[in-house]
């Protein structure tokens, strides 16, 4: 996640067999009312009941293009709650996509970003933003009143943005002008994230390299 809050690959791998648990479970016959109601006392790593800002991101396994994402940007619930709950989510609850049923998921890849806190950017002046953001390093957020964006560092290395496409990426997709990020009244913070995901579906897997 960040040089002081390291998450380990056996975290990683845990986390992403949860997420695929869940959506198994939550796309059958009999799915939960709470998507985490199975997993409450499964034995896990400690990790796993701390509270922490958590995506779950799917993919289509042949061309890689994005099939759902949902997830907490703060830390609300305990992972072993949060994890369950973005992977149905991702899967039942993305408006962008329909909903996933239980055959499409041996076609589909499974992803899990683990966040820090979101930061606001140190720069004192708007204009001075982009300097405080590294691409491969930071995702972002961006609010003004009622409308919030947010995209995982990974999209911005996917899309070989600079710290200001990114910047101004995120102000869209917040429905905001994308020279938003320059104005004094638009709050923009960063935060770190360990991502997880399986090279194919249901197979191994690895931390995902954020380095453009």
């Amino acid at each position: 996640m960040s040089a002081d809050d390291p998450v380990s690959a056996e975290v990683g791998e845990r986390a992403v067999q949860l997420a695929r648990s869940a959506l198994e479970v939550n796309l059958g016959p009999e799915p939960p009312k709470d998507p985490a109601h199975p997993f409450r006392n499964l034995p896990l790593p400690p990790a796993f009941d701390e509270a922490r800002g958590v995506f779950t991101t799917l993919r289509q396994a042949e061309s890689g293009l994005l099939r759902g994402c949902i997830g907490y940007t703060l830390p609300v619930f305990p992972l072993r709650v949060g994890i369950p709950r973005t992977a149905a989510g991702a899967a039942l609850e993305d408006p962008r996509f329909p909903p996933v049923a239980l055959p499409e998921l041996t076609r589909l890849t499974v992803e899990v970003s683990l966040l820090t806190v979101p930061e606001p950017l140190p720069a004192r002046r708007p204009r001075d933003r982009a300097a405080d953001v590294l691409v491969g390093r930071d995702g972002l957020l961006v609010r003004w009143r009622h409308a919030e964006g947010l995209l995982l560092p990974q999209v911005a290395v996917e899309q070989d943005w600079n710290s200001e496409e990114f910047l101004s990426e995120t102000c869209g997709k917040a429905g905001l002008p994308f020279d938003a990020w320059v104005r004094a009244d638009t709050e923009v913070f960063r935060f770190g994230s360990a991502v997880f995901g399986e090279e194919v579906p249901g197979g191994p897997i690895r931390r995902v390299p954020l380095t453009p």
